[in-house]
């Protein structure tokens, strides 16, 4: 990387347990930058695969349904140069873990959808919501341009 905003070469995404907002952003960037940014996710805790993830992602053509959350210390990968992390205590530990590496690691405040309440389509839309707010993000920092249409 050479300075802050260019496009990272690889990309950690953290969160909570691994199975809902990291894995998102992780199959959102492979999806996105295809062979041209390597892409992990993990979580500070080991959490159990979401059903609710699998839905909404499929709705944009993105399947999720082999992820397995990983923690920190089960990821075998190092170098990354993109840390993003969407809880708080993924950001601390993200920081503890990189702080004497040469590692950009950014913070990127995510609602847990978990805690979502109400009908299966109102927990639904709450991971919608999360899912788009990522696509923007994701887009938005990692330099995406669409591809030439036609």
């Amino acid at each position: 990387m050479t300075g802050p905003g260019a496009r990272p070469t690889a990309v950690l995404f953290a969160c909570g347990m691994n199975a809902v907002r990291s894995p998102m952003a992780a199959a959102i960037a492979r999806s996105l930058f295809p062979n041209q940014i390597y892409v992990r996710s993990c979580g500070v805790r080991q959490g159990e695969p979401d059903p609710f993830v699998d839905a909404v992602m499929a709705e944009i053509g993105m399947d999720t349904s082999k992820h397995q959350p990983k923690t920190f210390e089960d990821l075998q990968e190092s170098g990354f140069d993109l840390v993003v992390t969407l809880a708080p205590e993924a950001h601390h530990k993200a920081l503890e873990l990189t702080r004497t590496e040469a590692v950009d690691v950014e913070y990127w405040p995510t609602m847990d959808p978990t805690l979502a309440t109400g009908s299966r389509d109102q927990i639904m839309d709450a991971y919608r919501g999360i899912r788009d707010q990522l696509l923007m993000r994701i887009k938005k920092r990692l330099g995406w341009n669409a591809p030439p249409s036609g």
